[in-house]
């Protein structure tokens, strides 16, 4: 079974690059669109300076940096708004604004405030903490109330609670808003280093590409937004899928 589905991958992946190398023949004209065998060419070429890896460590670096921060904002947020209603109202105000003011907008608004260098980590911040601030809120609202009225009874502790209610509930809302957040902390951050262009940043890169007319080099950057930005995924839904919770009954069944 394993086998077949590799095997139909493969034979999905084949389909697209040719019909991507036929569109890029039948227009004829490799600014317009290059094909595969060029920009694979040009990402091999990429691969072999150490600025191609320097730029991917430092746009990496940052879009990470801003992805973390927001993540544990928003769960911290989240858990409080819980706890406090009033918090989730003045914060309701705000949270709007984040979901709503386009990414352009934000850019320039940090431009001003911050500068280019840790504009990425700014923009990420801000696209990725309403979407976990909401997932965190929604999933502990949608812990069962009769098994926190049975906690009540027989007076189950705090740090019990946490494990066997309020994650069991929580994780999968987390996974839902991360598998979102992640890849908008990328398109969000990147297109911040697209305006901003700061030193070492694949956004420069890119920008760099366009006023080159160098679509191979662009398509070549892209791809590797792509590629790391999937890696990070399956690092972070890896590790939020080994957070240990679940029920009493389960871990005394072990």
């Amino acid at each position: 079974m394993e086998h077949f589905y590799l095997t139909r991958k493969l034979l999905i992946f084949l389909f697209w690059t040719a019909l991507w190398q036929a569109a890029s023949m039948a227009v004829g004209n490799s600014i317009l669109l290059v094909g595969p065998a060029d920009v694979l060419k040009t990402l091999i070429a990429l691969a072999a300076t150490a600025d191609f890896w320097k730029t991917i460590a430092c746009s990496a670096g940052k879009i990470f940096l801003g992805f973390f921060l927001a993540f544990a904002a928003g769960i911290f947020l989240g858990t409080a708004s819980f706890r406090l209603p009033f918090l989730e109202e003045l914060l309701a105000p705000v949270i709007a604004l984040m979901k709503s003011i386009p990414v352009a907008s934000f850019v320039i608004l940090a431009l001003i405030w911050i500068g280019s260098e840790n504009l990425c980590i700014f923009i990420s911040f801000l696209v990725v903490l309403p979407m976990i601030y909401l997932n965190t809120l929604a999933g502990l609202r949608s812990t069962a109330p009769e098994l926190l009225e049975m906690a009540d009874v027989f007076h189950v502790p705090f740090f019990r609670r946490i494990r066997y209610l309020y994650l069991p509930a929580l994780l999968p809302y987390l996974i839902s808003g991360c598998r979102v957040a992640l890849g908008m902390s990328w398109k969000s951050g990147v297109a911040a280093e697209v305006i901003g262009t700061p030193a070492w940043s694949i956004g420069k890169q890119l920008y760099l590409s366009k006023t080159w007319l160098d679509t191979a080099s662009l398509f070549s950057w892209t791809l590797v937004i792509i590629a790391v930005s999937a890696v990070f995924e399956r690092i972070i839904l890896f590790l939020l899928s080994r957070i240990p919770c679940g029920t009493p009954y389960k871990e005394e069944g072990k």
